[in-house]
């Protein structure tokens, strides 16, 4: 979602005339989150969507115009009905977005919601039913989310982890392996023991994944994470060696309630093979945790499938 907002800034920079289209109200169904946001040039350049399938092409028109004239649009996309255009399958989401076009004033913002560094509020005003309404959207810090260990599946997390928002450091001593060209994903790479970094970060915001394989780096990332408040600690490895390092935190003291907070495997059984199935299922499992997924087929449960 953020990454429409640095485009926003580049347009900016470029003069270009586009408009923007935020959701700015949802019911029935998250399509998805408040604040996404579309931009749409006026040769009819598009980036982003917001879940509208089919109708985000009155969405395109909308902010056509609005690049056009300057005039701020609101439009209520509704996705209940089932007719032969949604083919039967409508979500049962009604949207309702604004089409506006930022000042040049605007790249400060943007750039600052697309960095994710730091809490940014997106405030507009507009005209509703002869009504003036100001929309407000907190967008949040990327959470961070630390891998312990440059290995080849580091790498292959941090790539998937950006695209879920993630801002992704990886701490590992090793400058040979601790670099960006092996892991080009990361925001930030430490060139840090475990013990010397992470009691400095992790919170109840952090999750923590380690992936080294090595009891040198494995068991002081583990006691640092158990010590603090981490919402998902994962802990790469055979079963076997799952029971290794639980035995040795287990004779530091850790008794077996701390040692269940270990997610060892990490990962949900999807049954892949390759390195990056493999990050796929530990992320999975990362998201399953943070959202208060079950974590099972969609199929199996009930209720709405969008929260």
């Amino acid at each position: 979602m953020r990454e429409v907002f640095a485009v926003a800034a580049r347009w900016l920079d470029e003069n270009r005339t586009f408009a923007l289209a935020t959701l700015v109200a949802l019911r029935d169904a998250a399509t998805a989150p408040i604040g996404t946001t579309v931009a749409v040039d006026a040769s009819g350049q598009v980036f982003g969507n917001v879940g509208a399938g089919c109708y985000e092409s009155e969405i395109i028109e909308a902010c056509l115009a609005t690049a056009a004239d300057g005039v701020t649009r609101c439009l209520e996309v509704n996705l209940t009905s089932e007719d032969e255009v949604m083919g039967g399958i409508a979500c049962g989401a009604v949207m309702q977005l604004v089409a506006w076009r930022p000042a040049r004033s605007f790249r400060d913002t943007a750039r600052a919601i697309a960095s994710g560094e730091r809490e940014t509020a997106l405030r507009l005003e507009y005209d509703d039913a002869d009504s003036r309404v100001t929309f407000e959207h907190i967008f949040n810090p990327k959470q961070r989310l630390i891998l312990v260990g440059a290995t080849a599946l580091a790498a292959e997390i941090a790539a998937i982890a950006r695209r879920l928002d993630f801002s992704v450091v990886v701490v590992d001593p090793r400058p040979t392996f601790a670099n960006s060209l092996r892991i080009p994903d990361a925001s930030e790479i430490v060139r840090a023991w475990p013990d010397e970094y992470l009691p400095q970060v992790l919170d109840a915001r952090t999750p923590v994944i380690v992936l080294s394989h090595d009891p040198k780096f494995d068991l002081p990332a583990l006691r640092c994470a158990l010590n603090s408040e981490a919402p998902y600690i994962g802990l790469l490895g055979s079963r076997r060696s799952q029971a290794a390092r639980r035995s040795s935190l287990r004779a530091e003291g850790f008794d077996d309630a701390a040692l269940a907070r270990i997610h060892g495997p990490a990962g949900l059984d999807l049954g892949g093979v390759s390195v990056a199935e493999t990050a796929l299922s530990i992320l999975a499992e990362v998201v399953a945790t943070r959202r208060g997924g079950a974590g099972l087929p969609l199929a199996a449960s009930e209720g709405a499938i969008h929260r």
